[in-house]
């Protein structure tokens, strides 16, 4: 695993293309968000989604949780309306995640028979400059699953990242090491089920719901 040193508020460029070009050949690279560092890889590619489950050890029918550059971006992605619409524009850019239909397929579900608007997909636009600028570079959203290994603790520091996959066969291709992060609760969950908003995980960004 590659390792480049950044800082938290600004990635300089040639940084910033590695990255792009490792994700475009299918990479997968560690990156700092404002909560803890995460695994990006491209979604639309089904090889770089199965390199990530294989990465963590984790169950493939758990869904990859997207971050995307902008509303914009997120609306390529998903079909964004009524309240999750109002709060994203409240929240966004920021600690809200939203689980709403998918525009496509999710390659997870790639085999599985059902109706497209079965499938839903959980997206945000992060408070991370560097994170919405590898989103914009990128040109699409990004997968954004936490690095930990599955069952292990979230990790905050380069140096944390480097230790967890120290050794093992199966590792992200680069590392953007912007040191240690400050311990934030993750972001906060909504979605609708039967026209009703549901708080899915209540994070650090507190949301009332209609009673």
């Amino acid at each position: 695993m590659r390792v480049l040193r950044v800082s938290r508020s600004h990635v300089s460029n040639s940084a910033l293309r590695e990255a792009v070009t490792v994700l475009r050949r299918g990479g997968v690279v560690v990156f700092p968000t404002e909560t803890a560092y995460g695994l990006a890889a491209d979604p639309a590619n089904r090889r770089a989604v199965a390199r990530i489950y294989r990465i963590k050890g984790r169950n493939s029918e758990k869904k990859l949780p997207l971050v995307a550059s902008s509303a914009e971006q997120v609306r390529r992605a998903v079909v964004l309306r009524g309240q999750l619409k109002q709060l994203a524009e409240k929240h966004w850019p920021g600690p809200l995640t939203v689980v709403a239909p998918a525009k496509h397929r999710p390659l997870q579900h790639s085999s599985t028979p059902a109706p497209q608007h079965f499938f839903t997909i959980a997206v945000r636009v992060p408070g991370s400059a560097l994170v919405r600028r590898l989103c914009r570079e990128f040109g699409t959203p990004l997968t954004a699953t936490s690095a930990n290994l599955a069952g292990h603790p979230t990790l905050y520091s380069g140096a944390a990242v480097r230790k967890e996959f120290a050794g093992r066969r199966h590792q992200p291709d680069l590392l953007l090491d912007a040191g240690r992060l400050p311990r934030r609760p993750p972001s906060t969950i909504v979605g609708v089920r039967k026209g009703r908003l549901v708080v899915l995980r209540q994070g650090g960004l507190r949301i009332g719901t209609p009673k």
